[in-house]
């Protein structure tokens, strides 16, 4: 999976006032998944956006000689998880606070406001910069950690219901919802 893909989306979710938060599996050529909780009024129109297969026209820099130039993402809505996570304790994350910048004023953008939550165990970050004090953008993103985790734990137990290709297996090759091609990653309106 191309990590261009999430900064457009991620771009995409700022755009929509979308609070985006991901968790990723990076393998040594890139990422192998990506897990993203979307929260906000516009959230369900924005992941109606992206839901089904995305499609990637360009040659693969690891393999210049193989023919193959269409490569299929697919964006899936997980299921609630079997079991409950472990609720998130403070003492478990890692906070740090930055300028929040953007609307807010004065107040927001010359206090350090934003906060970034890393659960230190399983190393999920979430922000928040929403709320005008540090303190309740701190209670917000462990919010946010606790949906990560949640939707974490829903796609490893999908992974694991008929081996690790379930949901590979799952994706329609064609008829794509979102279409990029080159390096660039750019996008094609003919969809």
């Amino acid at each position: 999976m191309p990590v261009k893909v999430l900064d457009v989306m991620r771009n995409e979710a700022e755009a929509h006032a979308v609070d985006f938060d991901v968790s990723m599996a990076a393998t040594k050529h890139g990422l192998k998944s990506a897990v993203f909780v979307l929260s906000g009024p516009d959230a369900e129109a924005f992941a109606g956006m992206w839901r089904g297969t995305i499609q990637w026209r360009a040659k693969s820099t690891l393999r210049p000689q193989h023919k193959r130039a269409n490569w299929f993402i697919g964006a899936f809505e997980l299921p609630e998880p079997a079991r409950k996570t472990e609720p998130v304790h403070p003492r478990d994350v890692t906070f740090e606070s930055f300028h929040a910048g953007g609307p807010g004023g004065q107040h927001q953008n010359t206090t350090d406001s934003a906060v970034r939550a890393t659960h230190k165990p399983t190393g999920l970050t979430a922000f928040a910069r929403e709320m005008r004090s540090q303190h309740r953008n701190k209670a917000l993103a462990l919010v946010r950690l606790q949906g990560l985790m949640s939707a974490q734990m829903a796609a490893d137990e999908e992974a694991q219901k008929s081996g690790h290709n379930h949901l590979h297996n799952a994706l329609e090759r064609g008829n794509p919802v979102r279409r990029f091609k080159g390096r660039g990653f750019r996008e094609d309106r003919k969809v």
